[in-house]
């Protein structure tokens, strides 16, 4: 595909707001784009968009690619051209691999496959999406995968060890007041209080643990005491073992807060991606053919993404990036031009390769 073709593609994907929980415009988009490259296309029950390549019979390698950003609603999504950059909300992470993915279907000689393929355009992967897609996706069709690929990050750096994570919304009520009149208990001291203890508990250097709070918001007007405050956790280990530690403490931890000053708190689970090792040694050493093809060294690296969603499934996954640029998760981030053909042909280098090995 010509570069300026990509470019408009990816243009288009990205300017097509798909906010976690609201892809349908997206997905709708891409159902699109796909069928007119001449693939039959469905939409399953969680939103995911599919198409189902080559033979039948045998299990498939499925690509899948996120839908959604990180951004609302009303977020200008609107594409800039700077110099050799693209630059604008979600113009990466993950519309570059939408667009490389959807660039890759428009070449794809079906005919040629030899083993099933299946390509999706899944939702829920960012934020409190919680990997609703992949999760569905791979809990009604695991067994019929040989392997699973996120279609994710930058070029050059490919995932083989899934970072899990404990996500908890919390929160605080109280009878509220006024702030002269009453000498009830703040669920904003409460708040501060657990804040303070989260960020007081100690966390190992290796394996790998991390602990935020991102959120956080209570109250009603200054002169009023606060009746119910909020916040979100975020909590990620590279074992298991320390994750689940690391959820007790933090429990406890925010329970003190809340007997200390006198309130009632409620913790609701508001995400688990599972983590632990992805099984990816062939899949890796596939990839990283299919990268020297392009001059790259492929280095690999633990994170959080739809792979994650294999390990309860002990299915061999690995995550692949097929763009450069940075500044993720900014409304300023960008993706190089020229890396959109490089990483397109670093995906096509790789489905060849899984066609022509052992895999099963």
């Amino acid at each position: 595909m010509p570069q300026e073709d990509l470019i408009d593609l990816l243009t288009r994907i990205a300017q097509t707001p798909a906010p976690t929980f609201q892809e349908g415009a997206r997905a709708s988009l891409l159902s699109e784009l796909w069928s007119a490259a001449g693939h039959r296309v469905s939409i399953d029950d969680a939103g995911n968009v599919m198409a189902r390549l080559g033979p039948e019979r045998g299990r498939a390698l499925t690509l899948a690619a996120h839908l959604d950003t990180v951004f609302s609603a009303q977020t200008n999504v609107t594409v800039r051209r700077h110099g050799a950059r693209l630059v604008g909300p979600g113009v990466g992470d993950n519309s570059a691999s939408l667009a490389v993915v959807t660039a890759f279907l428009r070449g794809l000689d079906v005919s040629s496959l030899k083993r099933p393929l299946w390509v999706v355009a899944n939702v829920g992967e960012e934020g409190l999406g919680d990997l609703k897609g992949a999760k569905h996706l791979l809990q009604a069709h695991a067994q019929h995968m040989a392997a699973f690929v996120a279609v994710d990050g930058y070029l050059g750096v490919a995932v083989t060890r899934a970072v899990g994570v404990r996500r908890y919304r919390v929160s605080f009520s109280g009878p509220g007041g006024h702030s002269w009149g009453d000498q009830a208990p703040s669920t904003l001291h409460a708040l501060g209080l657990a804040i303070t203890a989260l960020y007081s508990l100690p966390l190992p250097l290796s394996p790998r643990t991390t602990m935020n709070v991102g959120l956080a918001a209570g109250g009603t007007s200054v002169n009023s005491i606060a009746g119910s405050s909020e916040l979100l956790l975020d909590l990620r280990s590279l074992d298991a073992s320390h994750l689940s530690s690391l959820d007790a403490r933090a429990r406890h931890a925010i329970e003190g807060a809340a007997r200390q000053v006198g309130v009632s708190v409620s913790l609701t689970l508001a995400g688990d991606r599972p983590g632990g090792d992805l099984n990816s040694d062939q899949l890796l050493g596939l990839a990283r053919g299919a990268a020297q093809g392009s001059g790259i060294d492929l280095r690999s690296a633990a994170s959080s993404t739809d792979a994650n969603a294999a390990v309860p499934h002990g299915l061999p996954a690995i995550a692949l990036g097929v763009y450069r640029g940075g500044h993720a998760h900014r409304e300023d981030e960008w993706v190089q031009l020229d890396s959109l053909d490089i990483g397109l042909g670093v995906l096509r280098r790789f489905v060849d390769a899984y066609q022509r090995s052992p895999l099963n």
